[in-house]
């Protein structure tokens, strides 16, 4: 599918606006996504979006939500199309944070690996060492709490969703899903091909943010053993100490 020629504002259910800022589902595309929700975010800061609750972003589109009794539709149309032309140089600024976090690969902590390898021709080794040898780019947050979903994986080990998702998936679980990579912020039932699993806490609620990686940031996997596992358990994604 092709990018669309110019960004479309569409309204949707209740007091919330979408910007549609392309068609696909691409790296490229997401960059633009990530350009006009940090710059939106950056308006909030100076006070020039009175009225703007929340700001979310997904692959293709930003989701704004308002509150009518401090501002009105337009405004926050014209806001967004201010913005747009704004987002290019904001986008040119960000600097990404970037993550490492690891991850034990295979028996039960990656229970698809084996499949995964099978499938695509390789060994569990070699799937293993291709997943940790790029960096990824965090598209958005969804669709539990804590979940990052990271583009883009490597084509030669890149495999299509569980045909029946599971009813239970262990937090922290590192799964593959066509091009995208992810990992799981809490327990919960999932689709995506599960081949490890990270010690590390990627939400929690009593913490601000509840997690740390945001949009647009860089997300690194390596390999560890059992041992080293069991002792970063429980530890917070972002902690220096690992």
């Amino acid at each position: 599918m092709a990018h669309r020629s110019e960004p479309r504002i569409v309204a949707s259910g209740g007091y919330t606006i979408y910007v549609e800022l392309c068609n696909e589902i691409s790296l490229e595309c997401n960059r633009m996504v990530h350009a006009l929700y940090y710059a939106l975010l950056e308006a909030r800061r100076r006070g020039d979006a009175e009225g703007i609750v929340e700001v979310v972003p997904a692959y293709t589109t930003v989701a704004i939500l308002y509150d009518p009794r401090k501002t009105r539709r337009d405004r926050v149309e014209s806001l967004v199309r201010r913005l747009l032309s704004e987002a290019p140089s904001i986008s040119s600024s960000m600097k990404p944070q970037r993550f490492r976090i690891p991850v034990v690969y295979g028996g039960v902590y990656g229970p698809d690996l084996e499949e995964v390898a099978r499938m695509v021709g390789l060994s569990p080794d070699e799937v293993v060492e291709i997943h940790t040898s790029r960096s990824y780019v965090c598209y958005m947050l969804g669709f539990t709490p804590g979940f990052i979903y990271l583009g883009e994986v490597d084509e030669r080990i890149a495999v299509p969703r569980l045909p029946r998702p599971r009813t239970q998936v262990a937090a922290g679980s590192v799964g593959i899903a066509g091009r995208q990579t992810g990992v799981y912020g809490i327990d919960s039932p999932g689709g995506w091909r599960i081949i490890g699993r990270t010690p590390l806490r990627m939400f929690d609620h009593r913490r601000e943010p509840p997690t740390p990686i945001r949009p647009g940031d860089i997300v690194e996997f390596y390999r560890v053993d059992e041992a080293r596992f069991a002792e970063l358990r429980g530890r917070f994604v972002g902690e220096a100490a690992v």
